[in-house]
């Protein structure tokens, strides 16, 4: 597999695992704890050696990698519209706010402030969280079209559920700038949906032996 196509698939299944807690956090279901730990790590990654490193191995991916190949394959049992919606949002707000540089300094300010609170608590620590879920509100979700999320509206209205639902859909905007910097685009989403998932389903064996 080419380097590139590799890093494309690393950083759209970071995307789709970041959506897919999302949707597992808003319906009140179980999350994995280290797909979690790797989703809200990725945010403060902002200087990895390898695309890779933003989430730290393959076997931290795998939740995504499993989504990603099941929204990528001819199976429509398989598809949730849900998370392709949430994902295509993330994309969209990410070209936008590619050209707000007065946002993405207050994210970088904002990440760098946070970060420091990491050396006392835990990324998955409510009160990481919560500076987390804020930073997002401040930027991102100023941002037009807003993000919806469906679920329960007695978790939604939920304070630790609501900010983490924020602070994931953060990870979400991290893993789809990786996207960008690693070349995908749109016109990849719509035509080489086969060779992703190909090259996704190989990662997803990888991933599955370091298991």
């Amino acid at each position: 597999m080419h380097v590139e196509f590799r890093d494309r698939c690393i950083a759209l299944a970071g995307l789709f695992q970041a959506v897919r807690l999302v949707q597992q956090t808003a319906r009140g279901e179980r999350r994995d704890a280290a797909a979690t730990a790797a989703c809200l790590g990725s945010i403060f990654n902002t200087d990895p050696e390898t695309t890779l490193g933003v989430y730290g191995n393959l076997t931290s991916l795998r939740p995504g990698l499993e989504t990603l190949v099941g929204q990528l394959g001819s199976d429509s049992v398989q598809r949730d519209m849900e998370l392709t919606g949430y994902a295509i949002t993330l994309l969209h707000l990410e070209r936008k706010l590619s050209r707000q540089p007065e946002m993405l300094r207050a994210l970088g300010d904002g990440i760098g402030k946070i970060s420091a609170q990491t050396e006392f608590f835990d990324q998955s620590h409510p009160t990481v969280v919560a500076a987390l879920a804020e930073l997002y509100s401040s930027t991102i979700s100023t941002l037009q079209p807003r993000i919806m999320v469906k679920g329960e509206q007695s978790i939604l209205t939920g304070t630790d559920s609501r900010n983490m639902i924020r602070a994931l859909l953060l990870g979400g905007m991290r893993a789809a700038v990786l996207w960008r910097q690693c070349g995908g685009n749109r016109v990849q989403l719509l035509f080489r949906r086969k060779a992703l998932l190909r090259d996704c389903s190989e990662l997803l064996e990888e991933a599955r032996r370091e298991s």
